[in-house]
């Protein structure tokens, strides 16, 4: 996806104002000591708690069911977003398996992105809608999740980022090798 150096900068505003908030509810207990929490974080983020790829799958099997997904176009999602890696983050702020950004996240109830059953109950939620409000076309759904619903919509159809282009192919062509997998 490529984005003006304007959305670029916005992004990782609302990155910074995301972390903000949850550094200010921090402050707000009266016994928390910052220091100790800022060195929690690192520490978390150093040695995450640990989850199986079978736990990974088992939430992906509930929540596709949750939300009328096929299991395996969720596991194709999170493959090209995030290699399974439930404390990836990209340059832009998206953060957890399923790559939200912080608004997308706050919008579906996740408080932490990076915990994986609430990434993926978000995430799914939302490929939900996009599905449901591109006719359930999984391209269209997909171009929406990479470059944003409102690029597909203003130029309807998969927008002409090469970076969009390319993540909808590896995406279906990803679902494919895993729907043959199944079969």
């Amino acid at each position: 996806m490529q984005l003006s150096s304007l959305d670029i900068a916005l992004q990782r505003i609302n990155t910074i104002e995301t972390q903000i908030q949850s550094l200010a509810s921090f402050a707000q207990k009266p016994d928390a000591d910052f220091q100790k929490i800022l060195e929690s974080s690192i520490q978390n983020k150093k040695n995450p708690t640990s989850t199986t790829r079978n736990e990974i799958d088992n939430l992906i099997t509930k929540y596709a069911d949750k939300n009328g997904l096929d299991e395996d176009f969720v596991k194709a999602v999170i493959n090209q977003e995030s290699g399974f890696n439930p404390n990836a983050t990209s340059h832009c702020g998206a953060m957890g398996l399923m790559q939200l950004m912080p608004a997308t996240a706050q919008g579906l109830g996740v408080t932490n992105a990076y915990d994986v059953e609430q990434n993926i109950q978000g995430g799914t939620k939302y490929l939900k809608g996009l599905m449901d409000r591109f006719g359930n076309d999984k391209s269209l759904a997909l171009a929406a999740y990479n470059a944003g619903p409102n690029a597909v919509k203003k130029y309807g159809g998969i927008p002409p980022y090469a970076e969009t282009q390319n993540y909808v192919k590896k995406v279906l062509s990803k679902y494919e090798t895993y729907k043959g997998a199944n079969a």
